[in-house]
């Protein structure tokens, strides 16, 4: 098996205010003409085009953006000086003044933040005010908020849902594979044309949980995960999935309780950045999660093995079932194995 990062779909056309945004956040682009040129126009037009997109002015975004990361930096551990210089100051003295009008407490203050990534407070506790919701968001791209209001927050809810119970379903049933079956090569199943193949059912596993836990690691700021061993055993992949649970379940819940569905993560890893929309990040998981289970249940009926459906409708017939058989796994208090709140 071939690592498994997701990579994100080609796309064409320009994203403009994406392009005046990498413009103005560069790290080289530390003045207005800088960033003008970066963005191939003239200072003036690049400012009267930043000001209609966003409505702030390039340099007061730059500021306060590199001000939100020294915050973030500085309650990761980063000291006070480091993050001083990193945000373009070329003094420590004159970045505490800075800081302290823009958080109204010295840089030495910060809260050193313990909080899980995946809580409010762990990723939007070093924004400050914007009059168009972009904020640095760790560790080196953009959070966009839009303010919409959007609906399907209960069946959002039960796919999510159904889909952790449906996988742990399934880690444990491939706990008493044999290790030729688990490790068979069923072909070249490719359900993304970016990515590596996944011909066997240990593949499809391993690649449906660690799509998750990298699309999780960008939404939260958090490192990102290494990816599970090439011949990973159901048993490794069960534990990374409890870990996993209350996680993922606190960051969905964030985001329905705050309904940031229509916000947008620009993703500074990608080469160019991309813009994603935190609802659209979720439908991608979500579909290429049941692609994969669906596939892992035809290579098991391919070779004999009983299994259920996957049908979100038994699931929550059975869930209703208060039987000790029915338990479901999320429904558990996620504080438990991570300390992540619910």
């Amino acid at each position: 098996m071939t690592d498994q990062t997701p990579d994100p779909p080609p796309t064409n056309g320009r994203d403009r205010l994406r392009e005046l945004l990498d413009a103005v956040l560069d790290e080289d682009h530390d003045t207005l003409d800088r960033m003008a040129r970066g963005a191939h126009a003239s200072a003036f037009h690049f400012s009267r085009q930043l000001r209609r997109h966003t409505g702030e002015p390039p340099v007061s975004m730059r500021r306060r953006v590199m001000l939100e990361r020294a915050a973030w930096q500085i309650g990761r551990g980063t000291s006070v000086t480091d993050a001083a210089f990193a945000a373009g100051y070329e003094s420590v003295d004159g970045f505490g003044r800075a800081f302290s009008r823009a958080f109204g407490h010295p840089p030495s203050d910060t809260a050193r933040d313990v909080t899980p990534a995946g809580t409010a407070r762990g990723r939007t506790g070093h924004w400050l005010p914007a009059p168009n919701g972009v904020h640095f968001h760790p560790p080196t791209s953009l959070w966009i908020e839009t303010g919409s209001t959007s609906s399907g927050a209960p069946v959002t809810a039960t796919m999510v849902e159904h889909d952790l119970a449906d996988t742990r379903a399934l880690l444990e049933l491939a706990e008493g594979l044999t290790s030729e079956v688990w490790h068979r090569n069923r072909g070249a199943v490719q359900p993304m044309a970016w990515s590596p193949p996944e011909p066997s059912i240990a593949a499809l596993l391993t690649a449906h949980l660690y799509t998750k836990e990298v699309w999780l690691a960008a939404l939260t700021g958090s490192d990102s995960p290494s990816p599970p061993p090439d011949a990973g055993e159901p048993a490794d992949l069960l534990a990374r999935h409890r870990r996993l649970v209350p996680a993922w379940l606190s960051f969905v819940r964030d985001v329905e309780r705050r309904d940031a569905w229509d916000d947008a993560v620009v993703d500074a890893l990608c080469d160019p950045p991309q813009s994603f929309v935190v609802g659209g990040i979720l439908a991608h998981v979500l579909t290429y999660a049941a692609h994969r289970r669906l596939l892992v249940r035809q290579h098991l009926r391919g070779d004999g093995i009983t299994v259920d459906d996957g049908d979100p409708l038994q699931w929550l017939i059975d869930r209703a079932d208060p039987g000790p058989e029915n338990t479901d796994p999320t429904d558990a208090d996620p504080t438990t194995e991570s300390g992540a709140a619910p």
